[in-house]
């Protein structure tokens, strides 16, 4: 999980927290874990990030930093993964299963089974879902694998970017209210 951005001449300059806060949308708190863990290089080397950094200059930014979701039990059960890539996962949640553990359903909701699931392909990661769906509706999920991705998702909903489109299915008339 990491992104590799190649300094261009508009760039020449700039310091690496301008490039990393003002281009890449990196929030201050997770900048401050990213410099905290070493996990900013420019041209393969540790920096400083108020250093300027130079037309063709490579910053690479590794979000691979393992986290605690120790507060979720993992529970087995059967994911409908529709997509997954090293940033995000989509899952098909049905009806009647809530997406966050409650005193209701502290092991049986979709974020325990999505901790099952992480811990089975050794993926250290807080559960973070991005969208939230009613305990009786099904839909799809989608959940970041890292803190990035899911400030991005946050962001494009913000500014309603991020679309999302919905299908009712009726079983039988609807009576017209005239």
């Amino acid at each position: 999980m990491k992104i590799i951005y190649k300094i261009e001449n508009n760039h020449t300059g700039k310091s690496i927290n301008y490039i990393l806060t003002n281009e890449l949308n990196i929030s201050t708190r997770l900048l401050n874990k990213l410099i905290k863990n070493k996990k900013i290089l420019v041209n393969q080397k540790n920096c400083n990030t108020n250093d300027n950094v130079n037309s063709g200059d490579i910053l690479e930014i590794n979000f691979a930093m393992p986290e605690n979701s120790s507060n979720i039990t993992p529970t087995k059960m059967n994911l409908d993964i529709i997509y997954e890539d090293d940033w995000f996962l989509v899952v098909h949640k049905p009806a009647g299963i809530p997406i966050h553990p409650s005193r209701l359903h502290y092991t049986d909701s979709l974020s325990n089974g999505i901790k099952f699931y992480f811990n089975s392909i050794h993926l250290a990661k807080k559960i973070r879902p991005v969208n939230r769906l009613d305990l009786d509706t099904s839909g799809l999920v989608i959940f970041a694998k890292c803190e990035y991705i899911q400030e991005c998702f946050i962001r494009q909903m913000a500014d309603k970017t991020f679309q999302k489109e919905y299908l009712c299915l009726v079983k039988r008339f609807i009576k017209s209210k005239n």
